[in-house]
Order: structure tokens, then sequence, then C-alpha cells
């Protein structure tokens, strides 16, 4: 049981995006988006979600098509934590992380004990309980980053998808960011993930699926995909692979000129 998304085509404002795409994800699992800028990694991301048209294939859940879910059962069964984790208003973390309730509740209903019971639980797995009463003007890059994270984990999904969750954080919260991802899917969840760095992408994901143009060029576990023949096919450059004690650094080689 997982997602399996069969010979998927999106086209936006008269442009293939993605073209015939089929590949299988399980749970329990990181799986790593990778590719150039361009390649369609977020518009994959977001057709899973069924937050943009599809022009062709078939997307589902467990069997089930995404397109035939309720609105309301995607968002319970499939979190999201965009790019852009901006605040349009100055309110406690707490109630931040409250939102990600709202596919289990009914409009303007006060939080129930289970509500109550998850937000704490969210705000544990991050260790955000102790920013929980700060308003969000005053946290860092890296502390909204971990209430965003508690924000998608109340909903308690069975999926989530994060796009491009290390940016703009320094290294340390970089670490801490991947490690809490990495315990999300160990306790059983999926993680689909879109990156940028290579290296990032071969410590903490267990699969990688390397897209170029909208087309796949690549799927597995990442030893199998992380060779440098697919890397300069995605690429069009040539990388150099250098084992470390943490998995392989993956470091792109300078054109001749």
């Amino acid at each position: 049981m997982g997602i399996s998304v069969s010979n998927l085509a999106v086209e936006l404002g008269g442009r293939k995006i993605i073209d015939g795409l089929s590949v299988d994800l399980s749970k329990g699992r990181i799986t790593a988006i990778l590719g150039p800028n361009g390649a369609g990694k977020t518009t994959l991301l977001r057709s899973m979600l069924h937050l943009i048209p599809t022009s062709d294939g078939v997307i589902q859940l467990d069997d089930q098509p995404i397109a035939a879910l309720s609105p309301r059962d995607r968002a319970r069964r499939m979190g999201y934590l965009p790019q852009d984790t901006s605040l349009a208003w100055n309110i406690r973390a707490r109630d931040v992380v409250a939102l990600g309730r709202a596919p289990w509740r009914s409009p303007f209903a006060a939080l129930s004990p289970i509500d109550r019971e998850a937000i704490d639980a969210a705000l544990d797995a991050t260790n955000s309980r102790i920013l929980a009463e700060r308003l969000t003007g005053t946290l860092s890059g890296g502390e909204r980053a971990r209430v965003m994270l508690a924000r998608a984990l109340a909903g308690q999904p069975d999926w989530l998808f994060v796009d491009e969750p290390l940016a703009s954080l320094d290294p340390a919260h970089q670490v801490d960011i991947s490690a809490r991802l990495r315990g999300i899917a160990d306790a059983g969840h999926g993680i689909v993930i879109v990156l940028h760095d290579l290296t990032h992408a071969a410590a903490m994901a267990d699969d990688i699926l390397l897209l170029k143009s909208g087309k796949l060029i690549a799927a597995g576990p990442k030893d199998q995909v992380l060779t440098s023949a697919n890397l300069r096919q995605t690429y069009d450059i040539d990388f150099e692979i250098v084992s470390t004690g943490r998995g392989p650094a993956i470091l792109p080689r300078r054109a001749p000129a």
C-alpha cells in the first residue's frame, strides 16, 4: 500500500511540465525528488497532492484514485509543508500548529481533547513545545521551520510532502530538520521531499527520483540511482562522488574551459 503514479502528464500555461511519469512510493521511507531548475519537481509534488490539475494519468493512494477522494479526506491523509513558510499573522506558535487540525474539525468548532492531544504530540515531535506560547514574529528561521513542520504533523497524516525544507537554514538546523523527518519516516509515515542539495539527499533519503524536463531519468534506492552516469544525464555536468562516514558527498565538477 502506498502511492502509485501511472503515466502522469501535467500541462501549465500550454507547456508540458510532467511527461508520462510513472513511479511507486512506499510508506516508512523518505523519497527525495531531485533535478535541475525547471525539471518539474514541485509540480510533481503538488500533482500528487491534487493541488494542480493533471492532463493525463492516474495517481492512487492505497489503491484509491486521489481525484476520487474528498478534499477533507485527502487533507487528513496527506500533509503538505510548502517551501514558503511565511505567516500572515503574528500569532502564538501553538495556534499555528492548531491550524493543522482543520481537516478533523467542523468550521468554528472549539478544539477537542483529541485535537489538543494531537497538537501537543506534534509540538513534542518537533521539540517545539518550548516555543508554543511565543509569537511567530519572534521566531528564528529554524524555530519557524520546526513550528511549521509541527503544523503539518498535527493533522496526523499518513504521508508528508515537503518542498525544500532545508532552504535558508543554517547547517545545525538543516541537521535538526533532517533528523526529525527521518524519525517521522521511521515511525511508518511516507515522506516525499523536494531537494536541490545532492549530498543532503544522499544522507537522508531512502529512495531517489531524478527528473529532467518533466521526464523520469531514474528511480529507486539511492545507492542505485545516485550514480555518475545518472547524474550526468540529469544535470549535464560531471560529478565526483566521495565516500564519507555519513554517506557519499556529491560534488559537481567544473566544466573544462
